[in-house]
């Protein structure tokens, strides 16, 4: 599965190789409460086809109004506000008191969309530069904590590579997980050296793979934008693979089981020479406590905990798996 952000660049391409005028729509300024965040981005056609967002549905609605009243006849970017009076932020639907500024830039063969889905492909992490003043696009690397960028003359955005989860495991729960996090735009990875486990995995957008999880991890290099999590219960596939990837930069690391053998796993990994900061990144019971049962229900919660970790949010210890169980006895 295409993250939006990629859905919106295809389409935008397409468009322009079939001579059909278009418009690509950013969000650069939220003040308030707001539908969607500043990045979000939406494709439209001279037609009023839409791919992607950028407000709940009502804003949307408004510029597919104006692009079938007037066609598309910027030749220039152009920054429009949405929602500085009450009565605007209740007809475009925004939170009381919610204000949202949008870029609305043309676009055409000089826009270099087809070059900078070349460079994505290649798993480049470009920002795209436009001049506000002349519609000019360069691309150019980008680099990590990097964010989107306005100033009165170029808006800057940052595009690629896609957020990964590697999954160690390919039993039942690694499916519901995979399917969850593949609706969420990551780049799932499924490893599991086992035929028997992989026969019949056939999900859209998910990559299995026949390797050993220790293997995969080292090859992989798990970066600040990667996730590992290990499902097997088997410490002979878990054990190696997740002593690499808390000594790399993956912003979650976690592993299945209950705390007994969570603890026995910590014991095991020691023996590693992992030092006790890289030991405390594990997660382990994984997932926050929603009495669980299911492999569909266990799959939310470790999705719901690894969301938390990536989003920066502070969870309190009664809410995860470990500390909620003990408590409980």
């Amino acid at each position: 599965m295409d993250s939006i952000d990629l859905e919106v660049l295809k389409a935008c391409a397409q468009w322009i190789a079939d001579g059909q005028p278009c418009a690509l729509v950013t969000v650069v300024r939220t003040w308030g409460s707001s539908p969607r965040p500043e990045g979000a981005t939406l494709a439209i056609r001279n037609d009023g086809c839409v791919v992607g967002s950028v407000s709940g549905g009502c804003i949307e609605d408004d510029l597919i109004a104006r692009v079938r009243r007037e066609g598309i006849r910027r030749t220039l970017p152009e920054l429009v506000r949405y929602g500085i009076s009450a009565d605007e932020a209740h007809r475009f639907g925004l939170p009381c008191g919610g204000t949202i500024e949008l870029v609305i830039e043309p676009l055409s063969s000089t826009s270099m969309v087809a070059a900078l889905l070349q460079r994505l492909e290649n798993h480049e992490l470009i920002a795209r530069r436009v001049d506000l003043r002349s519609g000019a696009v360069t691309l150019v690397p980008g680099h990590a904590g990097q964010a989107m960028q306005l100033s009165q003359h170029a808006l800057t955005t940052l595009h690629g590579p896609r957020w990964r989860l590697l999954i160690i495991g390919a039993g039942q729960l690694s499916r519901f997980l995979a399917q969850i996090a593949a609706g969420m735009d990551y780049h799932v990875i499924v490893c599991d050296p086992r035929a028997e486990y992989r026969i019949g995995w056939n999900l859209p957008g998910v990559d299995v793979v026949h390797a050993m999880p220790d293997d995969l991890v080292l090859t992989m290099k798990p970066d600040a934008r990667c996730a590992v999590v290990a499902l097997t219960h088997d410490p002979k596939l878990d054990d190696l693979a997740l002593m690499e990837a808390l000594k790399s930069e993956a912003f979650y690391v976690g592993a299945i089981g209950s705390r007994i053998n969570n603890a026995k796993r910590r014991e095991r990994l020691a023996q590693f020479e992992l030092n006790a900061a890289q030991l405390a990144r594990l997660h382990g019971p994984i997932g926050l406590y929603i009495g669980s049962k299911t492999p569909a229900e266990i799959a939310i919660s470790i999705m719901a905990e690894l969301t938390a970790v990536k989003n920066g949010v502070a969870l309190p210890d009664a809410m995860r798996v470990e500390h909620a169980k003990a408590a409980m006895h």
